[in-house]
């Protein structure tokens, strides 16, 4: 098997690189481990959600956003601090005008479209040039993650037909073939033919090996999310301990072997202690994959405990500051919390990060959009809430924590200090100011529209017999994305030890960091892994298709 491009991955961010190189013209051979029915990976099944700056949806919404507030927000994210973060700080800044210039555009030429409510994600430490987003930029694609999925699609299938493209699925690459210091292409195992879903662990039999050949090489394999041991191997000491117990946001083949196998080729590995997990993961009570976690996308109002039912300090509140609340969280010794909240809550701000839990949005289904707005939790929470074993639901407190006892892994709680404690809260509601400051922050999201019209649920006592049954949740670590990885320069060039270029070797997507090796450095702005992909993607395979003779 031979071709200009070789892709290792089919993934989003190998199908952007393929569809990229060629449309210069370039012939393209995909390597894809997994079965057909797995193309696109793991953005078929997020919420599509895309980091935009300045967009028509933001001004339509009231945000007034600009380019050097995007850039201040990236930087007190990302802390660059590593004398190897020349790359990534780069990638950053280049991203970030791709965010603010012609992401959008080129989408939208390609048939993508977004829906017109902006989240507000991540809103951070609390700090003006600290972690966060000032103000919303998660852009929801009409159609989640498959609908960012089927516009790439749509090009790879189109060169298909051509012949311009070739896919070799169920094809394990073992090792890259490098010969006078130069990547010539990649061998491997051919393995057993599979009909497995989407998403669930297909066989490792193997029926052969092959070799293929190309001018240039592009690994786009993805990260290590679903391999807890080598997460737990790269967890670094500022996150405290690793957790015993994880649940997997991805399925079990994103486990990081192709990191290795380029790493050992001669490409330099850069932040592999850099990684973003979430702290409000559920079991997923019909999984598709082993140990499969869904995470929760919460508004602000649900109050947040530790195992021990003490309250999380400022500013952990629900989505604001994702590893700083797993920081505090793993200082706890424990590896769970507890959100309590009320069906109030519940019916206004709890939404499920994933493409098959959002089945509104992802079958462009305007009525069924519509319906999230009529009293009643949407159809896959209120399974969640039923069925979920990491639910309790209660008409009153004594029960609420007699259930929470009964799930615990932990510490036993008592009534008497969350009933004084609920009740403190309880009493800021009743004036217009607070010296709460998360109640300070849900009346902050009240003032944006969209949050007020399907985020954040009005400021209500949680002891209300109106609001309720009351409800809590033991939220589990959720891992997921690999913030570090293989280092590139800005053509999307892995780099050897020495700083110089691998001749022949190219990567894109999570394997590289989403690009440079970290271009988020510390902490995520969201929107950013998704559009990572489809920007490291299109830089290597432009890249790559013209180094081509």
């Amino acid at each position: 098997m031979n071709a200009d491009v070789l892709i290792v991955g089919a993934g989003l961010a190998g199908m952007v690189a393929a569809a990229e190189a060629a449309d210069a013209g370039r012939s393209v051979l995909l390597i894809e481990q997994e079965p057909e029915q797995s193309l696109g990976g793991q953005a078929f099944w997020s919420l599509g959600g895309l980091f935009m700056v300045d967009t028509p949806e933001q001004r339509r919404m009231g945000i007034r956003d600009s380019p050097a507030l995007a850039w201040q927000d990236w930087l007190g994210s990302a802390q660059f601090d590593r004398d190897e973060d020349r790359w990534p700080r780069a990638w950053a800044e280049a991203y970030v005008d791709f965010a603010a210039g012609e992401k959008r555009s080129w989408l939208r030429e390609l048939g993508h479209r977004i829906f017109p409510l902006v989240g507000w994600a991540e809103r951070g430490d609390g700090r003006a040039d600290g972690h966060g987003n000032s103000v919303p930029r998660f852009h929801v694609t009409w159609g989640t993650g498959p609908g960012v999925v089927e516009v790439f699609e749509r090009r790879v299938r189109a060169h298909l037909e051509t012949g311009r493209i070739s896919v070799a699925f169920r094809h394990r690459v073992d090792g890259l073939i490098v010969e006078d210091g130069a990547v010539v292409g990649v061998h491997g195992a051919v393995l057993v033919p599979s009909a497995v879903d989407r998403g669930r662990a297909s066989s490792r039999e193997v029926v052969g090996d092959f070799e293929a050949r190309g001018q240039a090489t592009i690994v786009t394999s993805g990260g290590i999310g679903g391999n807890h041991d080598l997460v737990r191997e790269a967890w670094p000491e500022r996150l405290g301990a690793p957790p015993k117990t994880m649940v997997s946001g991805v399925p079990a083949h994103v486990d990081g072997r192709m990191l290795g196998i380029t790493r050992d080729a001669g490409a330099m590995v850069i932040n592999p202690d850099r990684m973003w997990h979430y702290v409000e993961g559920l079991r997923n009570w019909d999984p598709i994959w082993d140990n499969h976690g869904i995470r929760i996308l919460p508004g602000p109002s649900s109050l947040w405990l530790d195992a021990t039912g003490r309250r999380l300090p400022a500013p952990y509140f629900p989505g604001f500051d994702t590893l700083g609340t797993l920081r505090y969280l793993r200082s706890t010794g424990y590896d769970y919390s507890w959100f309590i909240l009320t069906q109030k809550v519940l019916e206004k701000e709890f939404s499920l990060s994933g493409s098959e839990q959002n089945p509104d949005l992802t079958g462009r289904d305007v009525k069924l959009v519509l319906s999230r707005v009529r009293p009643g939790a949407p159809g896959p929470v209120e399974a969640f809430k039923q069925r979920g074993e990491d639910f309790v639901v209660a008409d009153n407190l004594t029960d609420l924590v007699a259930g929470m006892n009964r799930i615990a892994d932990g510490p036993v709680l008592e009534e008497a200090p969350l009933r004084q404690l609920i009740e403190a809260r309880d009493r800021e509601v009743d004036h217009e100011y607070s010296k709460d400051a998360q109640i300070t922050a849900i009346r902050g999201a009240l003032r944006y529209r969209g949050d007020k019209l399907s985020r954040t649920a009005g400021v209500h006592k949680f002891l209300d017999p109106k609001a309720g049954p009351l409800i809590a949740v033991r939220l589990n670590i959720l891992s997921r994305k690999t913030l570090g990885g293989l280092e590139t320069d800005l053509r999307g060039r892995c780099l050897r030890a020495d700083g110089t270029p691998f001749p022949g070797l190219y990567s894109a997507g999570e394997v590289n960091g989403f690009g440079g090796g970290g271009m988020m450095g510390y902490n995520a702005l969201e929107g950013t892994f998704l559009g990572g992909c489809l920007f490291s993607g299109r830089v290597a395979g432009r890249a790559a298709a013209e180094a081509v003779a």
